[in-house]
């Protein structure tokens, strides 16, 4: 008997944790049971009739879809398809997308046999070992009508399902127990995953969440539970050895145990491998100075920090009762800015109650001028389930029926509104994301009275020129923010400086084969670049690791940009900011290239 676990990722196939854990743990307790557990991995890039016909010659007698808000649409088209080609497969789904309004879902979707609620792990494993002892019963034909899989009264002994019954009725089980987290198999190890140098690999060391943020379907889950520590390192080990480029927590809130989170700092600092990168969501106004001092001795880009804020409006914060001290996170991202060894990420949600439009304008600048690495400006999501669905009538809260039911219009703040902050959304993820324009974005600010007034600028002009929603190359995007420069009312000076900003930004982050049409004229310094290239293979000063390269090679590996006022910038690639992967670079006065 085969039942085939499906999982259909996002854009790329990173793992898909869910997924691993539910076969790891099933392969690890179903020894003897007569049931292979097969896992097929996909992405929504594919067509769902690749996938389709990849399932159909697999020929399960099960399988199983966990569903999210990004694949359930293609889940629910795929399924449609599958019930015709293999009428006598039962279909199961789980995750978050359909463990509410189980009955419904089932109603709308004839082709599906049952819902698993919750968490999968113990789940599965009986819904498994269900469809084993049928199979070894013989009894995979046991109903009249031929329907294959367990008896009903096998499925209603499992916890935590919703499932058709042979007579069309639906039937939901009492839930069970909150799962034990140091009962789980190390997914990973258990299924003898390797190569796994170029993935990034997701990882669960605590479930649950102490908070009740009324967006959030982890404040649903108020058991909160830890893996053990001993274990934990034994499975972070397992991922340095194999130099994973990087490791993200998916906990919700990590460091609201400060045992727990001490513990796993101190041993990814102490075991550190020089590569693998460790992403964490946290609290920031949690942290206090013990934790402060072992994250300013991390080696810089170890470790990065993903950080809500969701919004700095007193009230908004109360309603969705976000516990947040936005003086304390501001005074600790600023602190943490000062080491310049660890990526900060601050979100933004868009939508909330409580919050017009003027209200998030100001959220937004107080967030921009924390200077964090990325700025996630995201737009509520009304999850089934969450606290934020029940109270969506009286917000005024009108949000679309299709995944990922984003936010439309509330009380306070209107569609073309919410239109503005998607323009301002697509230019911070260009221009300040990508960190692409820092020195430049840094003088365009001096035009505007708040940041969020530049990026509004920008979008507005995206949009006028006809370059907004669609894909441009890198080298493009420093040429549309060249012309909007020059839409801008500024002197002649100041036009100058912005071109060596831009072409400063440029080729930090790589060596540009071809020339904008903006840059600068080269050919009065190409003497002095010589002479310097020329020298410096000679007698390294700035270039040492380059042992053995004569100047021209050297010029290759290498870039010098002559500048406005006459100095030269020597951009360095074999050496790069490990926080945002800029080239090291040195500006070199008159005669500071040639002289020794």
């Amino acid at each position: 008997m085969k039942f085939l676990l499906a999982a259909v990722n996002a854009k790329y196939i990173h793992s898909n944790l869910g997924i691993y854990s539910l076969k790891a743990c099933a392969d690890a307790r179903m020894a003897g049971e007569p049931v292979e557990i097969e896992l097929a991995e996909y992405t929504i890039n594919h067509q769902p009739e690749q996938v389709l016909q990849d399932i159909y010659r697999r020929r399960p007698e099960a399988v199983g879809f966990s569903c999210y808000i990004w694949n359930i649409s293609f889940i629910r088209e795929l399924i449609a398809d599958l019930a015709l080609v293999l009428p006598q497969t039962e279909i199961w789904l789980g995750g978050p997308e359909v463990s509410f309004e189980c009955e419904r879902l089932l109603h709308s979707l004839p082709a599906v046999r049952g819902v698993m609620k919750g968490e999968g792990e113990e789940t599965f494993c009986g819904l498994a070992a269900a469809y084993g002892e049928a199979e070894r019963l013989g009894a995979s034909l046991q109903a009249e009508s031929g329907i294959p899989g367990p008896s009903d009264a096998d499925l209603a002994a499992i916890p935590n399902l919703a499932f058709r019954r042979r007579d069309g009725g639906i039937f939901q089980t009492p839930d069970g127990p909150p799962s034990d987290m140091g009962s789980f198999p190390f997914s990973y190890k258990q299924l003898g995953l390797e190569n796994l140098e170029h993935r990034i690999i997701y990882y669960e060391s605590s479930r649950g969440c102490p908070f009740s943020c009324s967006y959030c379907l982890s404040s649903v889950d108020k058991a909160l539970r830890f893996r053990s520590i001993s274990l934990v390192k034994q499975e972070l080990d397992w991922f340095l050895e194999r130099k994973v480029p990087q490791v993200k927590f998916v906990d919700r809130t990590f460091n609201c145990k400060k045992s727990h989170a001490l513990a796993i700092w101190r041993h990814i600092q102490e075991h550190d491998n020089g590569v693998t990168n460790f992403h964490f969501e946290i609290a920031a106004d949690l942290l206090d100075e013990e934790e402060m001092e072992l994250l300013e001795k991390m080696r810089p880009g170890l470790v990065q920090l993903e950080i809500g804020v969701q919004s700095t409006n007193p009230q908004t914060l109360r309603e969705i009762r976000r516990r947040t001290d936005i003086g304390e996170i501001r005074r600790i991202t600023a602190r943490i800015n000062s080491w310049h060894n660890i990526h900060q990420h601050l979100d933004l949600i868009a939508g909330l109650p409580w919050e017009g439009i003027e209200s998030f304008r100001t959220s937004f600048n107080e967030v921009y001028g924390m200077e964090p690495e990325q700025l996630q400006l995201g737009f509520l999501k009304v999850l089934k389930g969450s606290h934020m669905a029940e109270m969506a009538e009286s917000y005024g809260l009108v949000y679309s029926r299709r995944p990922p039911y984003e936010v439309l219009s509330t009380r306070w703040i209107s569609y073309e509104e919410l239109l503005e902050l998607k323009g301002v959304e697509e230019m911070v993820e260009i221009h300040y994301n990508s960190r692409q324009f820092v020195h430049t974005l840094a003088l365009l600010q001096e035009e505007f009275s708040t940041p969020y007034d530049m990026f509004l600028h920008m979008a507005r002009f995206y949009r006028e020129q006809g370059y907004a929603g669609l894909n441009h190359s890198r080298a493009a995007r420093y040429e549309i923010l060249w012309k909007m420069i020059g839409s801008l009312t500024v002197d002649c000076g100041r036009r100058e400086i912005y071109r060596d900003a831009l072409v400063f930004d440029l080729y930090l982050r790589e060596n540009a084969k071809s020339r904008p049409e903006f840059a600068r004229d080269q050919n009065p310094f190409k003497e002095r670049m010589r002479e310097f290239y020329r020298v410096e293979a000679q007698e390294p000063r700035y270039l040492s690791g380059y042992q053995g390269c004569d100047g021209r090679q050297l010029q290759r590996m290498t870039h010098l940009e002559g500048m406005g006022d006459g100095t030269l910038v020597l951009f360095d690639y074999r050496d790069r900011d490990p926080l945002d992967y800029n080239a090291r670079t040195w500006r070199l006065d008159l005669d500071g290239a040639v002289k020794r």
